[in-house]
């Protein structure tokens, strides 16, 4: 009986969701389509209507789900991908960490990065060291970086960039010789391996975002990963204010400090960056379907690809984002770079896919050191280092890349207007 009545209730709730969907009518190819199932709104109502909505046994759950899936052994989960790079950053100079860096120490980090990469690098006192990237690629190449590594390099931010990767491997291993501390940002790349091992748990700390088009989405919401059990602990109280509550420690933190109230004795500095189970009970039900959306993403991409190619009015305009050697990419946009010929047309061209529905975006922020907010922090490097990164920015732009199968509808009036870009 019971179950009938839930059947019935999700049924009720499913209709409801048919009446009050906002459909995006703007665009034709948006970045994603309606990234959300009946199933995964439905997840979230049902929480919402338990009127626990706070972080509690489905975010734990959620975690637990993580980990076991990439063979990691700790999962903790926030608000946002940005906050996940925010906490491993402040984590990695805690005065609690064995290996920990101090304010004016150096990090690496690409020239093609997306600003809550960098800015937990400052905001901790790090000094950035920026590093250009692969034009094919997109990433690092691991033979550059390792040449920039100093005395003075005490942790590497690793952009994992749109599902792609650098040979991570190498740099774990040459990270880990040196006790530098490694962090990778998965955060356009979860579920993608490198030699069949997950992104994200090479390095002390991996961080995944699942915000609206990324591989796997709860609206907003984030998660890290690590291996090493004090690192675990750490991440739990500062993610909580710094709190002792739920950790390992706290009964022999109640013995120092009878005197104070249990449930509230605070043994580091922390944030607030905690998910509610809402948001959970999304990213727990679209994580569940994680193969099958990287599965379908890829089908897309090379249906795209052979559709360009295959028409008469191909002429080598585009190039692609070619794979690096060793990883089994889990795409999250699609990215396109334009022959030589045609870059001067590009602001143009963008203005008339914008004007036929067809969303794009920059990759990344192209090169960030062109930013006015690297500017207001007087970075010593400037964007004329990065010719790599700016041939990025000059010729490339993305659009999306959908987790539903593409429709010959659709894919054929995206080609023939990415095609049409000989016309402008």
């Amino acid at each position: 009986m019971k179950k009938s009545n839930k059947t019935k209730d999700n049924k009720n709730l499913s209709n409801l969701l048919k009446k009050h969907r906002i459909k995006n009518i703007n665009s034709v190819y948006p970045l994603l389509d309606d990234a959300f199932s009946s199933e995964d709104l439905i997840k979230g109502i049902n929480v919402i209507l338990t009127g626990q909505l706070t972080m509690s046994k489905i975010t734990l759950k959620f975690e637990q789900e993580f980990a076991k899936k990439l063979n990691a052994k700790y999962a903790v989960m926030v608000n946002s991908g940005s906050s996940a790079n925010l906490l491993a950053t402040f984590a990695s100079c805690n005065p609690l960490r064995k290996n920990k860096f101090k304010p004016g120490d150096e990090a690496l980090i690409q020239s093609l990065c997306w600003p809550t990469s960098l800015w937990p690098l400052t905001q901790t006192g790090l000094k950035p060291i920026f590093v250009d990237v692969n034009t094919k690629s997109l990433n690092l190449d691991a033979e550059v970086l390792l040449k920039k590594i100093t005395s003075k390099t005490k942790l590497i931010m690793i952009v994992h960039v749109l599902g792609n990767s650098p040979n991570i491997e190498k740099i774990k291993n040459e990270t880990k010789k040196r006790g530098i501390i490694l962090i990778e940002d998965t955060c356009e790349s979860l579920g993608a391996k490198y030699k069949n091992k997950f992104l994200g748990t090479y390095g002390d700390f991996g961080t995944y975002s699942f915000y609206y088009s990324h591989q796997i989405s709860s609206g907003e919401g984030g998660m890290i990963v690590c291996n090493n059990f004090d690192d675990y602990q750490l991440l739990l109280s500062m993610r909580s204010h710094g709190w002792s509550r739920n950790l390992k420690i706290h009964k022999n933190i109640e013995k120092y400090y009878p005197k104070l109230d249990k449930k509230f004795i605070f043994i580091n500095s922390g944030f607030n960056l905690r998910p509610t189970d809402i948001v959970a009970s999304i990213g727990l039900n679209q994580f569940k379907r994680l193969n099958k959306l990287i599965n379908i993403r890829s089908r897309n991409r090379v249906k795209i690809i052979k559709k360009l190619k295959d028409s008469q009015k191909w002429k080598n305009q585009y190039s692609f984002l070619e794979v690096t050697k060793n990883v089994k990419p889990s795409f999250f946009g699609f990215p396109i770079f334009l022959n030589k010929e045609l870059i001067r047309k590009k602001k143009k061209f963008l203005n008339f896919l914008e004007a036929k529905g067809i969303e794009t975006r920059p990759i990344i922020t192209g090169n960030f050191l062109n930013q006015p907010a690297a500017k207001l922090f007087k970075f010593k490097q400037k964007a004329k280092e990065f010719p790599n990164a700016q041939k990025i920015e000059d010729s490339g732009f993305f659009i999306g890349l959908h987790s539903k199968p593409i429709g010959d509808a659709r894919l054929k009036y995206l080609v023939e207007n990415l095609l049409k870009i000989d016309e402008i």
